[in-house]
């Protein structure tokens, strides 16, 4: 018996050895306490006009259909929702017989953080959180082309998403893209052939872009 024993112990440091470590965070939820949230307007460090409206908009759609949380006033909030709008790639995928873009990769990268109101601390933060779409241009009448700015509301609609269920199911449920995948061009950056589109504004300066309440963080 004291053989066996001995066998099945040195079996057991065997498998022991030999088995991998996962890890496994525990899961940050909101507490109970927060009930109200607040969508902070987005700050926008890219050169493209008007991104940060829109996707302010989608974020607080996306939790008023999901209907778990209030959104109110920063003032009344328990909880608020802070982003920054760090990266924006337009990159040309195919090209024309006249070397024009017909399809592009759409990369919008956001910073989000959520603070904690009731205590006074930021309860987490996800870096590069990442839309990402490739579209057929609408000049390509291709099935299923898009215009830069629809291609840009089909990244809202999932980024908003995404941000929802950060906020509500915790760590793990969304991932962030590493600095190493994102393409080496400088953000904004278009191909000189690219079509450009007119209708948008003069890019605006860099500088706050809302108030901050006193003590809470970007």
């Amino acid at each position: 018996m004291k053989k066996i024993f001995l066998l099945t112990a040195a079996a057991a440091l065997v498998f022991a050895g030999c088995s991998k470590y996962y890890y496994n965070p525990a899961p940050q939820i909101l507490p109970q306490y927060i009930k109200k949230l607040a969508v902070r307007p987005f700050s926008n460090h890219t050169q493209q006009y008007g991104l940060e409206d829109k996707l302010t908009l989608a974020v607080q759609d996306e939790f008023n259909r999901d209907g778990r949380y209030q959104i109110t006033t920063e003032d009344q909030a328990d909880g608020v929702l802070i982003g920054d709008i760090t990266r924006y790639i337009l990159e040309p995928l195919t090209y024309d017989s006249n070397h024009v873009p017909t399809q592009y990769k759409l990369w919008i990268l956001v910073d989000v953080t959520f603070y904690d109101k009731v205590k006074n601390q930021t309860l987490w933060k996800e870096s590069n959180m990442t839309g990402e779409l490739r579209y057929y241009v609408a000049s390509s009448n291709l099935p299923g082309a898009l215009t830069e700015d629809e291609a840009q509301q089909t990244i809202w609609d999932q980024m908003s998403r995404d941000i929802r269920t950060r906020t509500i199911e915790g760590f793990g449920t969304v991932t962030g893209t590493s600095e190493k995948a994102v393409p080496r061009t400088s953000p904004d950056q278009y191909d000189i052939n690219a079509p450009q589109n007119n209708a948008n504004p003069p890019p605006m300066p860099e500088g706050p872009t809302s108030p901050s309440p006193t003590g809470v963080p970007y």
